[in-house]
């Protein structure tokens, strides 16, 4: 739930980005940046969703390691748990760069 809610945040700041480039203040360059910013956005958005499927299949497995399915050992569930807590941790370290990014972006003067 809280990946979502920052993948939502993420993909607003972006597309306020990509609203203020295309609104003049770059001229010229704003449409080649366009078709990058779609790329960016498209692989920002890929990126999150493999987290939050990894997130989602870390949980599941716990709730069967904790119900006793045979099939699901303490080491696979402690594996996809660590998965999902380094993806989420790499995620979050893109938001926080993109972030201090932006608001540089919004103190400079022109």
């Amino acid at each position: 739930m809280e990946l979502k809610l920052l993948a939502g945040a993420a993909l607003q700041g972006l597309q306020g980005a990509k609203a203020a480039g295309t609104a003049g203040a770059l001229g010229g360059t704003a449409g080649a940046a366009g078709g990058s910013a779609a790329n960016f956005t498209s692989a920002l958005d890929k990126a999150l969703k493999s987290v939050s499927e990894a997130q989602d299949s870390a949980a599941t497995l716990q709730r069967q390691f904790q119900m006793g399915v045979e099939s699901v050992s303490l080491e696979d569930t402690m594996i996809a748990m660590q998965k999902a807590q380094i993806g989420f941790q790499a995620a979050m370290s893109v938001r926080n760069r993109l972030v201090a990014a932006y608001s540089d972006i919004m103190n400079m003067q022109v």
